[in-house]
């Protein structure tokens, strides 16, 4: 992912994790991001069970491939799977905004 579209996906992400779960929750449960290479993971945070520590639990998946973002989710066996149903977008805001609303329930329970 060059330079340009890193910064232009940290901004968009940065916005999103700030404005996606209300203040009142946020001792609760926070989301949060993570870029590696050409790829985007969304991660949700809970507190762990006795313990002040938080634990992550990875959302989905956005990977860069041909100017297209794909979007993935993880099984239980920790392997991330291509999504047929999403088709892969330009617009890395679209294919969040499809993982935010999650009509089929992939991601969010």
């Amino acid at each position: 992912m060059d330079e340009f579209t890193k910064a232009k996906v940290k901004k968009i992400m940065d916005g999103y994790v700030k404005d996606k779960i209300p203040k009142h929750l946020q001792n609760q449960i926070k989301i949060n991001y993570k870029i590696r290479g050409n790829n985007v993971t969304l991660i949700e945070e809970r507190p762990a069970f006795r313990s002040e520590q938080w634990v992550q639990h990875d959302i989905a998946q956005l990977r860069r491939e041909n100017e297209l973002w794909k979007v993935y989710w993880k099984d239980s066996k920790k392997r991330w799977h291509f999504i047929d149903d999403i088709e892969p977008n330009e617009s890395f805001e679209e294919q969040l905004e499809i993982i935010d609303h999650d009509k089929n329930r992939i991601f969010w329970v």
